[in-house]
Formats: structure tokens, C-alpha cells, sequence
């Protein structure tokens, strides 16, 4: 008997499974994610889970790892302070595919260098600019990132600036041509920007793991789940974090098959921090060819299509202003909720929630709390920002105790971006207790801090909800309703063929709306969502049956919804892919561009087995790094061809190669 262990580490809840010989779940359970140390909630998720089982830690035969971390990170604008070195570009390439707003005023050196589209030099590389730039940097910064011109093409400047990096810095360097095989500067610099920002948080997360799984006796080897669906080991994702974002996702996926055999259907999965929808088309995730899409950042990392909303649990509420009604809108930003805080300081949030009520008008502050979290690097923060950092110390405090001045919120916002301060505050969990829904926290606090919000004024000048009960069904509507668009924009962006409007439009049209509430005047209006929804998720069995019901379509809520990324983190397969490209940059002659430069050949099947042949091991040779025994190799080509005065003349090739098998199974 085979014992495999998944791990699923996200923004709420760490989660683990145990399934015996790939085809039965035995147990499951849940921890809270503990941020300042990572170890703690997989540590306690994992006891539960053997003890749950009654089996030893030395029965497990393979453990695998899946995390929304990264994805959470991304789509909260939270990393650790990272520089680029963008060779052979102008200033304003920075704009493009949005590498500015990803940089969000982190450190950036435009050097002189370059290749062209056929990896000859444009220019040499201003070593001496970069020594400078890097001895200023290397104390202000956790790590560097390196995209140079063409360097798909030929990644030696890449390669130099990575080697000086690292001599000069000591720092982790994350180099563009590394992370994907195509042309398009701006975006792989922007890849490997967010590269470079989730490594220190996905290492520690690793790291941590392997440590805590060795403590209690495990010693299978450490899998992770890839933004694919695919496994890696351990080693290879902290060496490219930016692969794992997804990774949580696109192992609910996979678990969502595994559970249900559904080969045609919606896959929801609900969390602390995100909504992630994507489409299993004949049992399969399809791959988003454009790159994976996290919040507004399209990277150059192959992963499973699926789009990804600031919703959850855990999101912000929001008070909105504007209009006679009033009402609230959810995220994308997750905060703590005020049920969990109460728990861990229940004087602290008791004492501020009671004094709040009795004030006789609304504060800015009620119901908001703020605590730092320890353990995190803290390069390059302001004065300012120490300030805080130092009145917030190692406790809990009401956000009013915390900010004296107005100019202070900026820097409060940037220490919550670093991840080195956490803010709490009244979110859709807080409502599922008020109404009953869920009992797993402090119900009583979070009806203080509903009764609080719901003091607020709308524009007709009245409370918005004087009752804790209505305001709690007030922002569960609007999760109903949020989730609801985050479903049809999904469904609408995978139609074919396409509408010539964008999904988030289409979503939103009157008409629509109007059909899914089934209108019937003069002209009568019905729609709906024509394939089943898998719900996922922790809290999926409290929110989405009325999700199902709003967009009259089958909810299907599996047995183990509420560990599905931990069975998926388990049940996947290691795919390893490689790609290159082969051209023809004169009549005769055929480039094959490789780690060390181009190649060229007079043959052009010459070039093409050269450049297969190296794919290949490649592939293989990272499938066997991740533990694959017996690998599979499949081989795709796409060679293009022009006419040419009625001949047929070679353009381009490009091939890509998949390795792929069951990770090594270690005898228990």
C-alpha cells in the first residue's frame, strides 16, 4: 500500500490529504496558515491528517506541495523589494505590458547592450555601470532581475550580468531567457521581475516544509505543484518560484477531475484571498497560450487558463458612497477577519470593537486592526515605515492606536505590499458566522464589528444596516454576485468562436442580466450557463449553491471540496517542456539558437535534429530531476513555410518537447 501525502499551503487554511494507491482518500484536514512561520500550519495540518489516518510518518511513499502564496502575493501586490537590469532597452520600454507598475518604485538600471533578432551583439555590455549600480544596490534590495534584448536569441549579456550579480551581491538573480524560450523583451522582463519577488517567499515556504515533513519523520521526497498542473521537485521550484504561481489553482484542476470524472464543466475555486475559474474541456485544463494571467499582470509562464479574482473568504469590504442606496463591494485585497483576530487577542479586539460601539459616530477606523509579521526581510524600507514598524511592535492594535497622521497611511500601505504588516478587518467569513453559516471562530466579535459597519451613513442619509443579521446578508449577496460575474467572465472568454467584446463587458450587459433573472415583458429573456460548476473550496458549500441558483446551472460539490488542492497537489504527473527555434536568416543557411549562441548549418534537417536532440535531453534530463523514472518523450514541430515565386521556402521551425511520467515513489 502506497501512501500519499498533499499539502495545499494558502492564504487562510493549510490543507492536507492522504490517498492510498492513487485511488482513495483515507483523511483530510486543516490548519490555519501560520505567515510569520510557515511550518507551524503545515506542520499541524500534517499531524492531524496521520493521526486522522492512524498510520506512522514513515508509511507516507511520496509528499507533494501545492500553494496559492505566489498567486495571493501577485494578485495583493505584496514580494519582497527586487531591482532589474534591463540591457539594451530604452526608458520607455518600461511602460510596455505594464513592467512599470510592477516595479511599483523598486530600483531599475537601463544598460547598454544587447542582441539582435539573429543573437549577433548590438553593443558591448557596460560592465562598469552595473559593478556600480550593484554596489549600491546590494544592501537596499532581497534579490535581481536580468532581461536583455533578444536574449532568447542569445542569452550571453544575460548570463555576464547574472555571474556579477552574484559575485558582487550575493543576491539571488533571476535572468529572463531562463524563464521562457519567446521573443517579446518587456514581457519576460516583467517575468522575471516577479521571479525575482517570490523567491524569498517561496523558498522559505520549501524550505520550511522539507524541514517540518523531516521532523515528524518523513523522508519521501518533496513534490510542487507547477502553474500547469504539472509536479516538480522541490529543488526546481525554488529555483523558478514564478512557476508555482497558479500553482494552488491548477491543482484544484486536477483534483476536480480526479474527484468527479467531469470531462466537460466549470471548475470555481473559492479561498481566503482569490475566486479561480477555469474550464476542464474533454477532462482537461487548457493551457493559456498568452501566458498565465495573474490580477493585471500577464507573464511568459505556461500555465492552466484560468482567470483569477481578488475574491475570497477573506476579502476586504468595502463601503461604497457614491448614490442614494449605499452598499459594499469585496476585495481584491485580503484581510484578516475579525472572527479569526478575536481569537488569538480576544481582549484586544473586545476592548477596541466595545469602545468603538460606544462612540455615537462612525469612526474611519472601527473594526480595522493591524499587526506586523515577524520573520520577514525587511531591505529598503523608509523611516517612516521603521516608525510604524516599531509603535506596532509584536502586538495587536486597533488601526486608529496606529496611524497619528494622515501621511501615514502611505507607508502603512507599503509595509502591507512587503507582507511585513498585516491588516484585519470585517470580510464575507465575519457574515458566515453572524448568520450561522460557519462557528469556527468568535461569532460575537464579528457581529460587533458588523454592527459597527453597518452604522455607516448612505447618501439618503440613513445606517446602511443597523442590524449585524442584514448587514451580514448584505456582503454575502454581493459574494453571490461578484462570484457570479467571475464565472461568467470566464465562461464567456473560453466561447468559441469568440465574442467580438470583452468578457468583463459582456458579463456585466443589461441583457444578460436581465435573461439570468429571467425576464418576461414585451420580449422575453432567458439565460443561463450552459455546463455544470465544480464549487471548491473551504467555504464553496456556504456560498456557491446560490451561486448555482443565480446562473440556473448544476453546482456540484464534491465529497473533498474543501481539500481539493491538496488531492490535486498528489495525483498530477511531472510534464517537463522545452521549446526553441530554428530560422533561416539567408537562403541555405539554418540558425539553431541554443544556451551557448547560434548555431548555424547548411542542412536543414541537420539543424532541426540538433535542436531536437538537445530539447530532449534537456526535458528529460529535468524530468529525472524531479523523479520521473520511466519518462515519455513527445515531440511537437511547427515549421512554417512562404511561396516563393511557386517555391516553397523555409522560414521557421519551432519545436517543443515534452517529458513527462509519475514521479518516483519511495518504498514506505
Amino acid at each position: 500500500m502506497a501512501l500519499l501525502l498533499g499539502v495545499d499551503t494558502g492564504g487562510t487554511y493549510t490543507d492536507a490529504v492522504l490517498i492510498r494507491d492513487e485511488t482513495t482518500v483515507i483523511a483530510s484536514a486543516k490548519a490555519l496558515t501560520t505567515r510569520a512561520d510557515l511550518a507551524i500550519g503545515v506542520g499541524q495540518a500534517v499531524r492531524r491528517v496521520l493521526g486522522a489516518a492512524d498510520v506512522s510518518a514513515g508509511q507516507v511513499a511520496m509528499a507533494s506541495l501545492s500553494t496559492t502564496l505566489a498567486t495571493n502575493a501577485l494578485v495583493e501586490g505584496q514580494g519582497g523589494r527586487v531591482a532589474l537590469i534591463y540591457v539594451g532597452f530604452k526608458e520607455r520600454d518600461l511602460e510596455t505590458h505594464g513592467l512599470a507598475g510592477a516595479l511599483n518604485g523598486d530600483p531599475y538600471l537601463i544598460l547598454g547592450g544587447g542582441h539582435d533578432h539573429a543573437g549577433a551583439e548590438r553593443a558591448p555590455l557596460d560592465e562598469a555601470a552595473l559593478i556600480s549600480f550593484l554596489i549600491e544596490q546590494r544592501e537596499q534590495v532581497s534579490g535581481f532581475a536580468v532581461a536583455s534584448q533578444f536574449a532568447t536569441r542569445n542569452p550571453a549579456h544575460e548570463q555576464r550580468v547574472a555571474d556579477l550579480v552574484t559575485q558582487v551581491t550575493g543576491r539571488p538573480v533571476s535572468a529572463s531567457h531562463q524563464l521562457s524560450a519567446k521573443l517579446n523583451g518587456p514581457k519576460r522582463a516583467l517575468t522575471a521581475v516577479l521571479n525575482a519577488r517570490l523567491i524569498g517567499m517561496i523558498d522559505r515556504l520549501i524550505g520550511r516544509a522539507e524541514d517540518v515533513l523531516t521532523d515528524l519523520g518523513i523522508t519521501a521526497p518533496l513534490m510542487v505543484v507547477r502553474g500547469d498542473g504539472a509536479l516538480i521537485s522541490a529543488a526546481q521550484a525554488r529555483e523558478r518560484p514564478i512557476e508555482t504561481i497558479l500553482s494552488g489553482p491548477a491543482a484544484s484542476i486536477v483534483g476536480a477531475r480526479w474527484m468527479t470524472g467531469a470531462a466537460r464543466a466549470l471548475v470555481s475555486d473559492i479561498g481566503g484571498t482569490t475566486t479561480d475559474v477555469a474550464l476542464l474541456r474533454d477532462g482537461r485544463p487548457a493551457i493559456d497560450p498568452a501566458g498565465a494571467r495573474v490580477g493585471s499582470y500577464r507573464t511568459m509562464v505556461e500555465a492552466v487558463a484560468m482567470r483569477t479574482t481578488g475574491l475570497g473568504g477573506d476579502s476586504e469590504v468595502h463601503f461604497l458612497t457614491e448614490g442614494l442606496q449605499g452598499g459594499v463591494t469585496l476585495g481584491p485585497k485580503r484581510v484578516l477577519p475579525i472572527a479569526l483576530i478575536a481569537t488569538e487577542a480576544p481582549e484586544v479586539v473586545h476592548a477596541a470593537l466595545d469602545a468603538q460601539l460606544r462612540s455615537t459616530t462612525p469612526g474611519e477606523y472601527d473594526a480595522r486592526f493591524v499587526r506586523a509579521v515577524a520573520g520577514q526581510p525587511r531591505e529598503g524600507i523608509s523611516a517612516r515605515e521603521q516608525m510604524l514598524l516599531d509603535r506596532i511592535g509584536d502586538g495587536l492594535h486597533p488601526m486608529a492606536d496606529i496611524l497619528r497622521a494622515r501621511i501615514e497611511t502611505g507607508a502603512l500601505k507599503r509595509l502591507v505590499e512587503r507582507g511585513l504588516v498585516q491588516l484585519a478587518g470585517v470580510t464575507p467569513s465575519d457574515a458566515s458566522h453572524v448568520l450561522g453559516r460557519v462557528a469556527a471562530w468568535d461569532a460575537e466579535a464579528a457581529g460587533k464589528a458588523l454592527r459597527l459597519f453597518g452604522r455607516r451613513r448612505t447618501g439618503a442619509g440613513q445606517m446602511l444596516a443597523p442590524d449585524p443579521a442584514a448587514m451580514a446578508q448584505i456582503i454575502v449577496d454581493q459574494l453571490t454576485e461578484q462570484t457570479a460575474l467571475a464565472m461568467l467572465e470566464a465562461a464567456l472568454a473560453e466561447e468559441e468562436p469568440a465574442f467580438d467584446t470583452e468578457p468583463e463587458t459582456l458579463a456585466r450587459h443589461e441583457l444578460l442580466q436581465r435573461g439570468l433573472r429571467g425576464h418576461g415583458g414585451l420580449v422575453r429573456i432567458e439565460a443561463a450557463l450552459n455546463v455544470p460548476v465544480i464549487g471548491l473550496g473551504a467555504s464553496a458549500a456556504a456560498y456557491y449553491p446560490a451561486v448555482g441558483e443565480r446562473l440556473g446551472t448544476q453546482m456540484i460539490l464534491p465529497e473533498h471540496a474543501a481539500v481539493a488542492n491538496a488531492i490535486g497537489a498528489v495525483v498530477g504527473r511531472v510534464t517537463m517542456r522545452e521549446s526553441g527555434t530554428v530560422t533561416s536568416p539567408a537562403e541555405g543557411r539554418f540558425r539553431v539558437y541554443l544556451a551557448g549562441g547560434p548555431q548555424d548549418f547548411t542542412d536543414q534537417t541537420q539543424a532541426l535534429s540538433t535542436l531536437e536532440a538537445t530539447l530532449r535531453d534537456k526535458a528529460e534530463a529535468a524530468a529525472r530531476a524531479a523523479g520521473v523514472v520511466d519518462v515519455q518523450i513527445d515531440v511537437q514541430r511547427d515549421i512554417r513555410h512562404a511561396e516563393v515565386e511557386s517555391r516553397e521556402v523555409f522560414i521557421e521551425a519551432l519545436l517543443t518537447v515534452e517529458a513527462t511520467g509519475r514521479p518516483r515513489v519511495a518504498s514506505a
